[in-house]
């Protein structure tokens, strides 16, 4: 290999074709959209209470109904609050119950599947059990209905409601990576060296399993938020006043008649949202697998 390829693959990730040609491995043009539009969302979403927006609960910030015009860029709802305003302060109830749902659920669930791929027998089989009941329960009717069944609306439920439904398939997915790692030479090493199981685990094992569910977390981010919006669009999110696109889609619905915005402006931000997490989930599980040979 000359100097110049060496180079080339230290600067970047680098895959080789069929004919042997080092090539660069370059994200697409449909990933790069999806990194922009996901940046401009967490942006507005944090930075919302700074910019020049209207309040998303001031019912005179526009005629009901409204199309967009220059006061109102997005239009208004049937009370004439601003869209572009309910959407942003929506995208924040969006994002932090997907990505908090998302990381409760893999780390407890990551922890329980990789006990359970280590050790196996009595453990795998109480623990897969538990996994199993949790995936036969439909999945927006069990969140559904732990919601409705503790009676609160709270961000800290929808939350814990989500993550639940997340549990059981991270178990089976870190419990199938868990026991395709702990038969390769350098766990069977560690081991023969007298390395504890908790050592082997923290030090051998982890390393090697967290990669890939980061990069499964991004794409399940994408159904906690569905999910966020299923509740909402059934009332049974977070309460009002506060917005939450699930909600703004219901709340439109009724009135499509004589306004298309309330219920396309909120609907088109949910689209582009999970399609970019979807997007960018997807192409690093694919550099994941090109640099691990798989493909």
């Amino acid at each position: 290999m000359t100097a110049a390829m060496v180079g080339a693959a230290h600067d970047s990730a680098v895959t080789i074709a069929d004919d042997g040609v080092l090539k660069k491995d370059r994200l697409g043009i449909s990933v790069w959209c999806s990194i922009a539009w996901l940046a401009l969302l967490m942006f507005s979403a944090v930075f919302a209470d700074l910019l020049p927006l209207y309040d998303p609960a001031d019912t005179r910030a526009g005629i009901p109904n409204s199309v967009p015009t220059s006061q109102n860029w997005l239009g208004t709802d049937s009370l004439g609050r601003d869209l572009l305003s309910r959407t942003i302060y929506g995208a924040r109830v969006s994002l932090v119950v997907g990505i908090s749902a998302v990381l409760l659920s893999s780390v407890v669930g990551g922890l329980i599947g990789m006990v359970a791929g280590y050790y196996k027998r009595k453990v795998e089989a109480v623990t897969l059990f538990g996994a199993d009941v949790l995936m036969a329960f439909p999945t927006l009717l069990l969140a559904a209905s732990i919601v409705a069944f503790t009676d609160s609306r709270g961000l800290t439920t929808v939350v814990l409601a989500i993550a639940l439904i997340y549990l059981g398939p991270t178990i089976r997915i870190v419990r199938a990576l868990t026991l395709s790692t702990s038969n390769r030479e350098f766990v069977l090493a560690a081991r023969s060296l007298g390395a504890t199981n908790a050592r082997i685990i923290r030090r051998e094992i982890m390393p090697n399993v967290v990669p890939t569910l980061l990069s499964m977390m991004i794409v399940a981010v994408a159904g906690a938020i569905v999910a966020e919006g299923g509740l909402a669009y059934l009332n049974l999110s977070v309460a009002p006043p506060t917005p939450t696109w699930g909600a703004m889609i219901a709340a439109g619905k009724p009135k499509l008649d004589e306004s298309l915005y309330p219920v396309l402006v909120p609907g088109a931000a949910l689209f582009l949202t999970v399609l970019s997490l979807t997007l960018i989930g997807d192409a690093i599980q694919k550099r994941q697998a090109r640099n691990t040979g798989a493909i």
